[in-house]
Formats: structure tokens, sequence, C-alpha cells
């Protein structure tokens, strides 16, 4: 069994729609990775709220192997073949909301992540929301032609009352207050920019129909099982918006970073029936997609030095000190 880390761009909190659409909820799935965070009292904790959740659930013997143990917990019960996710305090409605879109991409038949059919699959102990989910078959990051097909599907449905509007900027002005290993004039340029972003975003160009998106749809997030089926993963930001933004998020990888060819992102446009680039209003989500991926680095570093010249080299490249895209150098903070 394989399992995939999570992406590293975090859940939005809830909000009003203002532009009088739907509004959306954003959802945290079970993380697939085999990574621990730090050893502690934390840790101790999370774990025993697993325990807990589990004899809640029926499960009196849990055999709990951690997958990750950070500001959340993930764990496999390898012998229910389930997931457990302990979420952090507060949490409580996003952590349902999640196993209510995971449900409903189910009734629509489009691939997801599948709660884990125990006597109750959320529970609540000690304030925090613990889920419990199916556990995946073995499986293999998606190709640039599966997730295309995976998103024309999933844009296709029609948006459920229970989804809120999509939040490029969630978070972002607390991890750029974060950035401590950033210099202080580079911390006031990234606040600068993101303020510019902002504006542009509120007077985005139209483009395609607004509905139902993944919201952080990379090769990490959609997988392919052995079996052929293409599975959506982390539907933390699942939300409704423009199709456009989970578009970018491959579009990016060929014309920011270089990490596909011309021949990939061709596949996958051609496969969706769309090139995003073409768009007028392309530039500015990529930017907010830069801007979010510079910003999460920068916070990283703020706590784990070791990733501090990561977060520079991203502030560098969008402050132009490294010339035109594609930039190098962009490298996946654990």
């Amino acid at each position: 069994m394989r399992f995939l880390l999570r992406s590293e761009i975090e859940r939005p909190a809830l909000t009003s729609c203002s532009r009088g659409r739907r509004r959306i909820a954003s959802l945290r799935s079970p993380g697939w990775g085999r990574r621990r965070g730090s050893t502690g009292v934390r840790d101790f904790d999370i774990e025993q709220a697993a325990r807990n959740a589990c004899v809640t659930v029926g499960i009196t013997k849990p055999h709990l192997i951690p997958i990750k143990v950070a500001e959340n917990g993930i764990f496999r019960l390898p012998d229910q073949q389930l997931v457990v996710r302990v979420a952090r305090a507060g949490q409580i409605d996003a952590a349902r909301r999640e196993l209510e879109i995971a449900r409903w991409l189910q009734v629509n038949d489009v691939g997801a992540v599948e709660p884990g059919g125990t006597r109750a699959d959320f529970v609540v102990v000690d304030g925090r929301p613990v889920t419990f989910w199916r556990e995946l078959p073995a499986h293999r990051p998606g190709t640039e032609q599966e997730i295309a097909e995976a998103l024309r599907a999933l844009h296709s449905l029609s948006a459920p009352d229970f989804l809120y509007e999509v939040q490029p900027f969630v978070r972002l002005e607390e991890r750029i207050d974060a950035a401590s290993t950033v210099l202080p004039q580079d911390r006031q340029w990234l606040r600068g920019r993101l303020s510019d972003l902002r504006a542009a975003w509120a007077e985005l160009v139209p483009g395609r129909s607004w509905g139902p998106i993944h919201g952080d749809a990379w090769e990490g997030n959609v997988v392919t099982t052995d079996a052929g089926v293409t599975t959506f993963l982390d539907l933390e930001r699942a939300s409704v918006g423009p199709p456009e933004w989970d578009l970018t998020s491959t579009a990016i990888k060929h014309s920011s970073f270089g990490w596909i060819s011309m021949q990939r992102y061709e596949s996958y446009w051609r496969a969706y029936g769309y090139d995003v680039t073409t768009w007028s209003g392309f530039l500015v989500l990529r930017d907010i997609r830069e801007l979010r991926m510079t910003c999460m680095a920068a916070q990283a570093a703020g706590s784990k030095p070791a990733h501090a010249a990561q977060a520079q080299h991203r502030v560098d490249c969008l402050r132009g000190r490294f010339g035109a895209r594609p930039w190098s150098g962009w490298e996946p903070i654990p």
C-alpha cells in the first residue's frame, strides 16, 4: 500500500459569498502520507483522541499506525482497512462537510475518498472532530490526462447547496506575518502583492461558468488505483468557483516552473477540452497560485529554518530577481 503526501495549500475557513453566488464549504480530507510530525504531548493527545474515537464507533482494540501527526493526526487501522483523521479543535463543521462532499461525489459517480462506513464516521473527542475513511487500494499519482478527465467530470456537476465560494486568499496574511526568516522589506512587498491580487480577483474578467471545483487538483491529490479508477483526495478546498482555478494548477507546472513539457501540458488541456492559458484572466490566477505557494514556504520557514532558503528563493522569483518564468529551484516543502 502506498500513500501520497498532502498538498502545500491549507484549508479555507467558511465565508459568505460576496458575489451573490452560492456559498461553499471547504473541506479537509484524509491525508495519505507516511510522514510523522514532532513527537511529544501533542502527539500523545492526538493519538489518544483517535483511540477514544475508535472505541466510540465499536473498534475496541484499535491497532493505530501513525501516518502523520502534527496539528492534525492521521492514522491507519490496517486490520479494519480504515484511515482515522483527527482534526484541530474548532473544525467540526468543516470535518462534517468533508464527509458530506465525499458522499455527494460518490452518488454522482465521481471517484473520491470514501467515508469509512463505521457505526459513526464522525465523532468529537475533547473538542476535536475525528472522521473515519476507507483506506485506498494501491494507487499512483494521476497523469495529466487522468486529472483533466476527472476535473471535466467534476466541473460538469451542479453545485450542491452546502458548498461555499472559493477563497483564494485564505490565511495568506497570517502566513506572511509568520514568515520570520523573510527580510522585512520582502514581507512588506508580499503584503502589497496580496493587496494587488485581491483587487485583481475582485475585477476578474468573466470566464467559464462557476460550479463545483476541487480547489487543489494536482497529481498528489488526484490518483489512479491499480484498477484504473481515478480518485480525488484532499477534499478540504472543494468549493464553488471558476473551473479555471482548478485548471491553473497544472498549467503553471509548465508555464511557471517547467516541471512538465509542452507536450504533457497539451495532453492535459486537450483531454479537458480547454486551454486555460488562452483566457485573459489566467495571469491573475497564475499569480495568486504562485503567491500561495510562496507564502506557504515562508510560513514553514518561520518554524523550520531549514526551509528558509527555499522560501527566500520563491520570494526572489516573484520579485523578478531570477528573471522571467519558467523558474527553476522550486522544491517541495515536506
